[in-house]
């Protein structure tokens, strides 16, 4: 019995470090391509994402408040607000992977989801409503992987 035991724990602890260590690179890989594609420095800024029943949120704000990142922001998430409006998901696909959960049906039901623009303080955020619950449930997973993908620059707020 406590050799199956001794067994078990060796493997779960072998384990574990993998799996931490697979962690950390996906968000390295993230913050890496996320650099060519948002203007602002993703180590000095953090991204919030909060499902609502009708569709969710996505804050970025700087960490620091630096005038010039809080610029960047905002004309990231502007250019993005009016991209995502027109269905096209480029940038984020291009930073997790054209298979990224919820992205093929945000790009399909693009007219039924509203993506507006504003500034808060040190960022701005985007504002995602739909009325129809698969492409609610699509945002969610969406906001899901983006909040995993991109690790310590990235959380789930609420739900």
């Amino acid at each position: 019995m406590n050799a199956k035991l001794a067994i078990a724990l060796t493997t779960l602890l072998s384990v574990v470090p993998a799996a931490a260590q697979q962690a950390d690179h996906a968000a390295g890989h993230a913050e890496h391509l996320g650099a060519a594609v948002m203007p602002f420095d993703l180590a000095r800024s953090m991204h919030v994402f909060t499902p609502l029943s009708d569709g969710g949120t996505q804050a970025v704000t700087s960490r620091d408040g630096d005038p010039a990142q809080v610029e960047l922001i905002r004309a990231h998430l502007r250019k993005e607000a009016d991209a995502f409006a027109r269905g096209d998901y480029a940038d984020p696909s291009s930073i997790h992977g054209s298979a990224m959960p919820g992205l093929a049906e945000l790009r399909a039901g693009a007219g039924r989801i509203g993506v507006t623009f504003a500034t808060i303080p040190a960022g701005a955020h985007l504002r995602f409503t739909a009325s129809d619950p698969a492409l609610v449930a699509a945002l969610h997973r969406w906001f899901e992987a983006q909040v995993r993908d991109h690790g310590a620059d990235a959380m789930m707020h609420g739900s």
